[in-house]
C-alpha cells in the first residue's frame, strides 16, 4: 500500500480505526491504495463518523498519529510478521537501543526487584526500557528505568485516552514527565480484549533488540512475548527461578528451548556487547550496614554459606538475609 502521508490520510486512516474499533484483519481487509479509498469503502455504514472531527480529539490529549509510511514511524516495527499500519504516541520514543523486559503479574518480591535493578542498570547504560504498564514485572521495570534516571515506553493494550491499568496512571504521568512515552495501535478510546494484550505484545518486542523474561508461568503473556521475539529474530534472555516454584515453568522452559540465562544487568550489557564499568567500588562504598555485616560474615565462612549459619551469626532473620544476598548479587558484588 503506497501512500503519501497527509493529514488527510490520517483522518482517514483513524476514522477507519474508530470504526471498525481497531480491527486489525478488518482494516487489513480493505485493500486500498489510500486510507481515504478505504473509508470511502465504508462510510457509508458509519455516518456517525467525521473523520476530521475524530482527528482533532487527539490534539488537546497530546497525541500523535504516525502512520507506516511516515519517517518517524519506527523501522524495527516495518519489518515483523502483522506490523501495524499506524501507532499512537504520547510522549517520546527516542532513538536509542531497546530492551524489553516483560513477566508475570503476581511477581515475587524478589522477583520485583530484580526486574527492577536489572532495569535501573541498563537505563544507566543508556539504553530504553521498554514494557506493558501491567502490574508486577512491568510496572517494576518501567520504575527501575526512571530511578537509574533512564527512558522507559509503555505499550498499552487500550487506547491512549485511558491508562490501564489505572492503578498505574501516575507511573504513566511520571514515564511522560521524565521525557519517555505510551504508544498504542488502538484508537483513543478502545476498550481492551483478552487478545488485545498478545496483540500489543508482538511491538513490546519489536521495538527491541533484547528482550527479557522474569517470572514467566505456565500460561503467562510474556511467553507470548518470547514467542514474538523469536519470529523477529530477537535475542531472548532469561531470569531463572528454584525449580519448583510455578512462576518459573514458562522461564525455564524458554532456557531449556535455546535461550540465554541471565541473571543480572552484567550479563545482559555482555550479550549486547556493551562495555560495562567497572563499579564493584561504587557498589562497596554504598552497602548498608547490614551488607556489609552479611559479606564479612560469607568472606569468613567462604561461599556458599549456609543461609541458616549467616542468619544465626549475624543475628538477621533468614528471609532479611535472602533479600541482602539477591541484592548483593545483582549489584555484582557476590558471583
Amino acid at each position: 500500500m503506497t501512500i503519501v502521508s497527509s493529514i488527510k490520510e490520517k483522518e482517514y486512516y483513524n476514522a477507519i480505526n474508530v470504526a471498525l474499533n481497531g480491527d486489525y484483519r478488518k482494516i487489513k481487509n480493505l485493500d486500498s491504495p489510500t486510507w481515504k479509498k478505504g473509508w470511502l469503502k465504508i462510510q457509508k455504514d458509519f455516518p456517525e463518523i467525521d473523520p476530521k472531527k475524530e482527528y482533532e480529539k487527539l490534539k488537546p490529549l497530546d497525541i500523535k498519529l504516525i502512520l507506516k509510511e511516515d519517517a518517524e514511524f519506527p523501522e524495527m516495527l516495518k519489518n515483523i510478521p502483522w506490523p501495524p499500519f499506524a501507532i499512537y504516541i504520547k510522549g517520546n520514543l527516542h532513538s536509542l537501543k531497546s530492551v524489553s523486559i516483560v513477566g508475570t503479574r503476581k511477581v515475587s518480591v524478589q522477583g520485583k526487584t530484580i526486574a527492577k535493578q536489572i532495569a535501573k542498570e541498563l537505563a544507566e547504560n543508556n539504553l530504553q526500557i521498554i514494557s506493558g504498564l501491567a502490574l508486577g514485572v512491568d510496572e517494576a521495570s518501567h520504575q527501575g528505568a526512571l530511578d537509574g534516571n533512564g527512558y522507559t515506553v509503555a505499550i498499552l493494550p487500550i487506547g491512549l485516552g485511558d491508562i490501564y491499568p489505572r492503578q498505574n496512571s501516575n507511573l504513566a504521568k511520571e514515564i511522560l514527565k521524565t521525557g519517555g512515552g505510551l504508544i498504542s495501535e488502538f484508537p483513543i478510546n478502545y476498550r481492551p480484549f483478552t487478545c488485545s494484550f498478545i496483540q500489543r505484545n508482538r511491538i513490546i518486542s519489536a521495538l527491541s533488540s533484547t528482550t527479557i523474561i522474569i517470572e514467566a508461568p505456565k500460561k503467562s503473556g510474556a511467553l507470548a512475548t518470547a514467542r514474538f521475539a523469536l519470529e523477529q529474530d530477537r535475542e531472548i534472555l532469561v531470569v531463572p527461578g528454584p525449580a519448583i516454584n510455578p512462576n518459573y515453568y514458562g522461564s525455564h522452559k524458554l532456557i531449556r528451548d535455546g535461550a540465554r540465562l541471565i541473571t543480572c544487568a552484567e550479563d545482559v550489557l555482555e550479550d549486547m556487547g556493551i562495555e560495562v564499568e567497572a563499579k564493584n567500588q561504587k557498589n562497596l562504598e554504598k552497602m548498608t550496614e547490614d551488607e556489609k555485616k552479611i559479606l564479612e560474615i560469607i568472606n569468613q565462612l567462604g561461599w556458599p554459606a549456609s543461609i541458616d549459619k549467616i542468619s544465626e551469626i549475624s543475628k538477621i532473620q533468614i528471609e532479611k538475609v535472602n533479600q541482602i544476598i539477591t541484592f548483593l548479587t545483582i549489584k555484582g558484588i557476590l558471583k
